[in-house]
Protein backbone atom coordinates (compact mmCIF):
# COMPACT_ATOMS: atom_id res chain seq x y z
CA UNK A 1 0.00 0.00 0.00
CA UNK A 2 1.79 3.15 -1.46
CA UNK A 3 1.23 6.07 0.93
CA UNK A 4 2.31 9.79 1.53
CA UNK A 5 5.42 11.56 2.22
CA UNK A 6 5.13 12.89 5.70
CA UNK A 7 7.74 15.43 6.77
CA UNK A 8 8.55 16.57 10.63
CA UNK A 9 11.37 19.08 10.96
CA UNK A 10 12.29 20.34 14.90
CA UNK A 11 14.97 23.59 16.03
CA UNK A 12 16.33 22.91 19.59
CA UNK A 13 15.23 27.10 20.08
CA UNK A 14 12.71 29.15 19.43
CA UNK A 15 15.52 31.61 17.97
CA UNK A 16 16.28 28.85 15.22
CA UNK A 17 14.27 29.04 12.43
CA UNK A 18 13.33 26.05 10.65
CA UNK A 19 12.39 27.37 7.59
CA UNK A 20 15.41 25.64 5.74
CA UNK A 21 14.43 22.00 6.59
CA UNK A 22 10.11 23.24 6.27
CA UNK A 23 11.71 23.75 2.64
CA UNK A 24 13.41 20.37 1.61
CA UNK A 25 10.20 18.60 2.97
CA UNK A 26 8.23 20.29 0.92
CA UNK A 27 10.65 20.14 -1.98
CA UNK A 28 10.99 15.93 -1.39
CA UNK A 29 7.42 15.87 -2.07
CA UNK A 30 5.78 15.85 1.57
CA UNK A 31 2.38 16.58 1.82
CA UNK A 32 1.78 17.65 5.24
CA UNK A 33 5.10 18.96 6.76
CA UNK A 34 4.88 19.13 11.28
CA UNK A 35 7.10 21.23 12.64
CA UNK A 36 8.48 21.45 16.65
CA UNK A 37 10.08 24.92 18.06
CA UNK A 38 12.79 25.20 21.02
CA UNK A 39 11.89 21.07 21.68
CA UNK A 40 14.93 18.77 22.38
CA UNK A 41 15.63 15.78 20.63
CA UNK A 42 15.99 13.65 23.69
CA UNK A 43 12.06 13.85 24.69
CA UNK A 44 9.41 11.88 22.67
CA UNK A 45 6.88 14.49 24.48
CA UNK A 46 7.28 17.23 22.01
CA UNK A 47 3.56 18.29 20.45
CA UNK A 48 4.19 18.12 16.37
CA UNK A 49 6.12 15.05 17.20
CA UNK A 50 3.03 13.48 19.14
CA UNK A 51 0.66 14.87 16.73
CA UNK A 52 2.90 13.80 13.41
CA UNK A 53 2.76 10.14 14.93
CA UNK A 54 -0.81 10.15 15.22
CA UNK A 55 -1.15 11.33 11.75
CA UNK A 56 0.81 8.66 10.53
CA UNK A 57 -0.78 5.79 8.69
CA UNK A 58 0.54 2.49 7.34
CA UNK A 59 2.35 2.88 4.26
CA UNK A 60 3.09 6.19 4.61
CA UNK A 61 7.09 7.46 4.68
CA UNK A 62 8.24 9.79 7.52
CA UNK A 63 10.62 12.14 5.79
CA UNK A 64 13.15 13.82 7.72
CA UNK A 65 15.91 16.53 7.09
CA UNK A 66 18.28 14.53 9.18
CA UNK A 67 17.95 11.80 11.56
CA UNK A 68 19.16 13.96 14.88
CA UNK A 69 16.13 16.01 13.97
CA UNK A 70 14.06 12.76 14.73
CA UNK A 71 16.06 11.48 17.70
CA UNK A 72 18.47 12.58 19.88
CA UNK A 73 19.86 9.19 21.65
CA UNK A 74 20.66 5.80 19.33
CA UNK A 75 18.28 4.49 21.71
CA UNK A 76 15.28 6.64 21.13
CA UNK A 77 15.83 6.41 17.28
CA UNK A 78 16.51 2.57 17.26
CA UNK A 79 12.93 2.44 19.10
CA UNK A 80 11.33 4.99 16.66
CA UNK A 81 12.45 3.01 13.85
CA UNK A 82 10.66 -0.22 14.91
CA UNK A 83 7.75 1.41 16.32
CA UNK A 84 7.21 2.77 13.22
CA UNK A 85 8.48 -0.34 11.02
CA UNK A 86 5.63 -1.88 13.01
CA UNK A 87 3.17 0.20 12.02
CA UNK A 88 4.53 -0.22 8.20
CA UNK A 89 5.85 3.39 8.34
CA UNK A 90 8.66 4.24 6.67
CA UNK A 91 11.81 6.50 7.06
CA UNK A 92 13.88 8.55 5.12
CA UNK A 93 16.05 11.53 5.47
CA UNK A 94 16.91 13.57 3.29
CA UNK A 95 21.21 14.22 3.95
CA UNK A 96 22.11 10.62 4.88
CA UNK A 97 22.24 7.62 2.91
CA UNK A 98 18.78 6.64 1.58
CA UNK A 99 17.94 3.87 3.73
CA UNK A 100 14.69 1.74 3.21
CA UNK A 101 13.55 0.84 6.33
CA UNK A 102 11.28 -2.17 5.44
CA UNK A 103 14.55 -4.46 5.56
CA UNK A 104 16.19 -5.75 7.60
CA UNK A 105 19.77 -5.30 6.44
CA UNK A 106 17.98 -0.73 5.68
CA UNK A 107 16.72 -1.05 9.22
CA UNK A 108 20.33 -2.09 10.47
CA UNK A 109 22.04 1.00 8.48
CA UNK A 110 19.53 3.40 9.68
CA UNK A 111 20.65 2.51 13.22
CA UNK A 112 24.34 2.79 11.93
CA UNK A 113 23.72 6.30 10.75
CA UNK A 114 21.68 6.69 14.23
CA UNK A 115 24.76 6.03 16.51
CA UNK A 116 27.08 8.35 14.16
CA UNK A 117 24.24 10.95 14.68
CA UNK A 118 24.77 10.37 18.22
CA UNK A 119 28.35 10.80 18.10
CA UNK A 120 28.02 13.85 16.36
CA UNK A 121 25.98 15.18 19.20
CA UNK A 122 28.33 13.96 22.15
CA UNK A 123 31.48 15.35 20.22
CA UNK A 124 29.79 18.60 19.80
CA UNK A 125 28.42 18.55 23.32
CA UNK A 126 32.02 17.73 24.78
CA UNK A 127 33.85 20.47 22.75
CA UNK A 128 31.58 22.81 23.99
CA UNK A 129 32.12 21.57 27.14
CA UNK A 130 36.09 21.75 27.43
CA UNK A 131 35.98 24.98 25.53
CA UNK A 132 33.67 26.62 28.40
CA UNK A 133 36.00 25.00 30.84
CA UNK A 134 39.59 26.16 29.08
CA UNK A 135 37.80 29.31 28.94
CA UNK A 136 37.25 29.33 33.13
CA UNK A 137 40.60 28.66 33.24
CA UNK A 138 41.52 31.67 31.57
CA UNK A 139 39.54 33.60 33.75
CA UNK A 140 36.66 34.43 31.17
CA UNK A 141 32.88 33.48 32.32
CA UNK A 142 30.24 33.13 29.92
CA UNK A 143 26.79 34.29 30.23
CA UNK A 144 25.10 37.69 30.79
CA UNK A 145 27.03 39.79 33.28
CA UNK A 146 25.58 40.28 36.30
CA UNK A 147 23.43 42.75 37.35
CA UNK A 148 25.01 43.10 40.95
CA UNK A 149 28.13 44.98 40.40
CA UNK A 150 30.72 45.30 43.18
CA UNK A 151 29.02 48.86 44.01
CA UNK A 152 25.46 47.45 44.26
CA UNK A 153 26.62 44.07 46.42
CA UNK A 154 28.17 46.69 48.91
CA UNK A 155 24.63 48.19 49.42
CA UNK A 156 23.05 45.20 49.54
CA UNK A 157 25.02 44.16 52.14
CA UNK A 158 24.38 46.84 53.88
CA UNK A 159 21.00 47.90 53.20
CA UNK A 160 20.93 43.61 54.47
CA UNK A 161 22.87 44.90 57.70
CA UNK A 162 20.21 47.29 58.40
CA UNK A 163 17.46 44.20 58.43
CA UNK A 164 15.88 45.37 54.85
CA UNK A 165 14.71 42.38 53.02
CA UNK A 166 15.64 40.87 49.53
CA UNK A 167 12.87 42.72 47.93
CA UNK A 168 13.28 45.95 49.57
CA UNK A 169 16.79 46.07 48.93
CA UNK A 170 15.87 44.92 45.30
CA UNK A 171 13.31 47.43 44.51
CA UNK A 172 15.72 50.02 46.04
CA UNK A 173 18.83 49.02 43.59
CA UNK A 174 16.24 48.15 40.83
CA UNK A 175 16.67 44.22 40.45
CA UNK A 176 15.41 41.08 41.01
CA UNK A 177 15.17 40.04 44.16
CA UNK A 178 16.86 36.97 43.05
CA UNK A 179 19.75 38.58 42.04
CA UNK A 180 20.30 39.87 44.97
CA UNK A 181 19.69 36.73 47.03
CA UNK A 182 22.39 34.68 45.26
CA UNK A 183 24.75 38.12 45.84
CA UNK A 184 24.36 37.77 49.38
Amino acid sequence: MAGDLIGYARVSTRDQDPGSQETMLRAAGCRRVFVDHGESSRTVDRPQWRECLTFLQEGDTLVVRALDRLAGTTTMAIQIINELHDRGVNIKSLTEPDIDTTTPMGRALFGIVAVFAQLRVDTIRSNTRLGLEAARAQGRVGGRPSVMTPDRVDQARRMRAEGLTYAAIARTLGVGASSVRRAL
